[in-house]
């Protein structure tokens, strides 16, 4: 794909890159009308021509726009032009969650327990204020979790895997890492439920907890293929010092079946909270 850098993309002008993912390209742009940044999503071309795709598009975007959550990026608008559809959200400065975690890593640290608690408590408000509307988020991952330069959580990418089709693009595993997080039964091909946030929630505060993901291979496959089939590696067993209790909310979080699980993310929460 073009680098959009220096071009006028309907009303926005792009200022710099910021990334690129497996379903986009993303930009910071100035808006001059309202005098501020944005950061837009530049969907890839090969999208537009899977089947149902404008329609999808279309009636997810107008879905994604109507939340508005203090933990949820703010969408603003939706739109194509010269064949090329894009999202414009509220501009984040602060770094990923997926940063945070690498850095924390190679310095040999993790996150304290009040600060996961904390992160999941703002994430689980989020999930279920977008459960509650019908919509379910199905890529949660660290690279979906962003801080303000506040400080504050914010949960990006609301409605994508619906728009760009989730059992094809999670399946040939479109955006590197997303096996990982995935949930069995979305691994197995399914579209999953509220329940595969749950999940995915899980694997999130696993990794804060422990520093390394639950489940690592060498393939998107063989990966997917631990989450459906291997046992959980025990997060006490990575670090010794974390609370039976907390455990407990990592083990029931990542179920295999769903029905074991936290039936809201709120609810798991509220056990964090109180195990921590």
């Amino acid at each position: 794909m073009n680098d959009f850098v220096g071009r006028t993309l309907s009303k926005y002008r792009i200022v710099a890159r910021l990334g690129r993912g497996g379903m986009a390209e993303v930009y910071k742009a100035y808006q001059a009308g309202l005098d501020r940044y944005v950061a837009i999503k530049v969907l890839h071309s090969h999208l537009a021509d899977e089947e149902d795709f404008i329609g999808r598009f279309e009636r997810e975007a107008a879905a994604v726009a109507r939340l508005r959550h203090p933990h949820i990026v703010q969408v603003y608008d939706f739109d194509v032009e010269d064949g090329m559809y894009f999202m414009v959200m509220e501009f984040v400065e602060g770094p990923t969650l997926k940063a945070e975690l690498k850095q924390r890593v190679a310095k040999g640290q993790i996150f304290s327990l009040p600060e996961t608690s904390r992160i999941t408590a703002a994430l689980a408000s989020a999930i279920d204020y977008a459960h509650s509307r019908g919509m379910v988020h199905r890529d949660l991952k660290p690279a979906n979790i962003m801080f303000t330069s506040e400080g504050q959580v914010v949960l990006t990418d609301f409605g994508i895997a619906r728009i760009v089709g989730a059992t094809q693009y999670t399946l040939t595993g479109a955006i590197s890492g997303t096996p990982v997080y995935m949930s069995p039964e979305q691994g197995q091909g399914e579209r999953g439920d509220e329940r595969s946030d749950i999940y995915s929630l899980g694997v999130v505060l696993y990794e804060m907890v422990t520093g390394p993901v639950p489940f690592d291979a060498d393939t998107p496959f063989a990966i997917i293929m631990k989450h459906i089939n291997a046992p959980l590696p025990l997060p006490t067993a990575v670090n010794p010092d974390i609370p039976e209790a907390v455990e407990r909310a990592v083990l029931k979080a990542m179920s295999k079946s769903p029905d074991d699980r936290y039936q809201t993310a709120g609810e798991m929460a509220k056990t964090l909270r109180e195990a921590v």
